[in-house]
């Protein structure tokens, strides 16, 4: 299928305008990467401790922010997990020098005192573990099947915690005790002991994740020797595909693909963290293979014709490459968007790299990759080593 017929584009003619372009965009990158502090580092790499709070009802969040202040925990980060009508929040709080288990303990005993001062003793359904739940209702024996021994009683009260604490998983908090009636498996007994011997708190822990300052350097370091690696090895196996050339001006596109997209990743304030690692190596994987394609087309125009120079070929395998190229980077780039509108904010940042690097990389495979290749080719190719060549024996020979 062609989307475009046959075109002669002179991509080549307005080249070192586009170099500049792409110098200016990847100086702003690394600005925004290095020399200031847009980009918000996720607690993959920053360490800390995160949680995810669901609540009964919606919370505010500039009161929350004070309530974890005042438990000691200093400069929390505190949002709305999705819109703006969400009940659940997400509290990101730096690493707490001597305490290795995060900020959690304090978080939660803030809440508990906030929402929960009329607890009245009584373990919080909302917060319990399957171990205490089956405790609960063994020990009041709702079922009367104490009398079978204490390993049935067990194992048959663990069946019915088990399908309280899977609905709670699926909700995320119980709200009220007539959702947990309709289980298979939890009668009324079951459900009027759980309703005497526990409450229902207002608040549900539903995520908490907590790093170390020395594991976050670790996955940080690692993180950037990845993405690192990635590009020697592309340009190993272009160099040894094709030619040299061909894969300093790979590697090229791809690193300005990355830092292209670092900048606009960072100005528009998306946390970096190992998902989005994961996003930029998706990234320069889909920027080869474009650069690929076209190098390919490259090389066989090459063979039909030796002595042509190299820059009209260029020419020629890109507006023979076009179509093929609109035409997958606009399909995979309306995936990508669907991913980013429908995806939710755990992947808003993820889809996000890979939609502006779509579009980036589509663009550095004509205007970065192929110049490149060709400065490259002007600078150290046979040409050019004839032409010092030539000039040497120049100098050499007497007036």
């Amino acid at each position: 299928m062609q989307l475009i017929k046959e075109t002669h584009i002179d991509f080549m003619k307005y080249r070192k305008f586009w170099i500049m372009v792409s110098l200016a965009l990847v100086v702003f990158g690394l600005v925004a990467a290095f020399w200031s502090d847009w980009i918000r580092l996720g607690i993959d790499f920053e360490g800390g401790t995160q949680v995810n709070v669901l609540f009964k009802d919606q919370p505010q969040v500039a009161e929350l922010r004070k309530l974890i202040e005042g438990a000691g925990v200093a400069d929390p980060q505190i949002q709305r997990f999705g819109d703006n009508d969400s009940k659940e929040v997400l509290i990101k709080t730096p690493v707490i020098k001597g305490a290795e288990e995060g900020s959690r303990n304090l978080i939660v005993g803030a809440l508990n005192r906030q929402y929960n001062q009329n607890a009245g003793g009584k373990p919080d359904l909302n917060e319990i573990g399957l171990d205490a739940v089956t405790e609960l209702l063994t020990r009041t024996d709702p079922d009367g099947v104490a009398a079978q021994g204490a390993e049935a009683a067990n194992a048959h009260y663990a069946e019915v915690a088990d399908k309280v604490l899977a609905e709670r998983k699926k909700e995320g908090i119980v709200t009220s005790w007539d959702s947990l009636a309709k289980l298979d498996g939890v009668n009324a007994k079951d459900l009027a002991a759980l309703e005497s011997q526990a409450r229902l708190g207002d608040f549900a822990i539903v995520g908490v994740e907590t790093v170390g300052p020395v594991i976050g350097k670790e996955l940080r370091s690692k993180g950037l020797m990845a993405v690192a690696f990635s590009l020697i090895g592309m340009l190993i196996y272009i160099a040894f595909r094709f030619e040299l050339r061909f894969g300093i001006g790979a590697v090229m596109a791809s690193l300005h693909d990355v830092l292209v997209t670092v900048g606009m990743f960072a100005l528009f304030r998306f946390e970096f963290n190992l998902t989005t690692v994961a996003a930029f190596l998706t990234l320069i994987g889909y920027s080869v293979n474009d650069t690929v394609v076209i190098f390919d087309r490259i090389r066989e125009n090459m063979r039909k014709n030796k002595r042509r120079p190299l820059i009209e070929t260029m020419n020629e395998s890109i507006n023979q490459t076009l179509s093929r190229t609109i035409l997958t980077s606009g399909l995979t780039l309306l995936s990508v968007i669907a991913l980013l509108v429908f995806g939710g904010p755990v992947l808003r940042g993820f889809s996000f790299v890979l939609a502006v690097g779509i579009v980036v990389g589509t663009y550095s495979s004509i205007y970065v990759a192929s110049p490149f290749a060709l400065l490259w080719e002007q600078y150290f190719g046979p040409e050019a080593k004839a032409r010092k060549a030539a000039a040497k024996r120049a100098a050499s020979t007497p007036a």
